[in-house]
């Protein structure tokens, strides 16, 4: 039986990404976000939605570009810490210890010992309410060497992105392989005998 627990912002999993800007000052800054996601195929693009009293929100407006860094389990904590302290306060790649390093193909640092980086370009905003939506064009996708299959694609197991669990305010692991998309549900066994018509409005 579902239990409704009304409207609430939830989605499981969400991803944990930390929005790499250079802020007012030309300081880079990061801060953690988990509202957002792939938006579309073509051309590449990613949506990040952020309160308009955060710091970044004006330096993503300013510059009109911005990296996602996906941490790994080892740095649960700082991405954590990234999503506790703002920007105007405190420089959050010093205090971290992490390297921010400079985009190659847009006005934005990322996070160095991240396992998985985007670039983007700030293509759209739309207000939703207390958020804003921003949507990237995907101007580079970064890996580290170690993170690849042999056929030099991304592999989950090895990224082992951290995801949130939002209601319960929880960080969970990614990585376990379950099956091929786009091949295991041809194995599955059709059941049903209604005409498709019974469907069409």
């Amino acid at each position: 039986m579902l239990v409704s627990l009304g409207p609430q912002a939830f989605l499981s999993p969400v991803p944990v990404m930390l929005v790499g800007t250079y802020d007012v000052v030309n300081r880079p800054n990061i801060m953690a976000v988990a509202w957002g996601g792939l938006c579309c195929s073509q051309p590449p693009c990613l949506a990040v939605s952020l309160r308009r009293s955060t710091w970044t929100h004006r330096a993503l407006l300013e510059r009109q570009a911005f990296t996602v860094s996906l941490p790994g389990r080892s740095l649960v904590g700082q991405a954590d810490f990234a999503g506790l302290v703002s920007g105007r306060n405190e420089d959050k790649f010093d205090v971290l210890g992490l390297s921010a390093l400079p985009g190659e193909h847009v006005d934005a640092p990322y996070v160095g010992e991240c396992p998985v980086v985007l670039e983007l370009l700030l293509r759209h905003t739309l207000e939703l309410g207390s958020h804003t939506q921003f949507v990237g064009e995907i101007m580079d996708v970064k890996v580290r060497q170690d993170c690849l299959t042999a056929d030099g694609l991304p592999d989950p197991q090895r990224i082992q992105a951290l995801s949130y669990a939002p209601l319960v305010a929880e960080y969970h692991g990614t990585g376990d392989f379950v099956a091929r998309a786009f091949a295991v549900g041809k194995t599955v066994k059709r059941q049903g005998k209604r005409p498709v018509w019974m469907y069409v409005h």
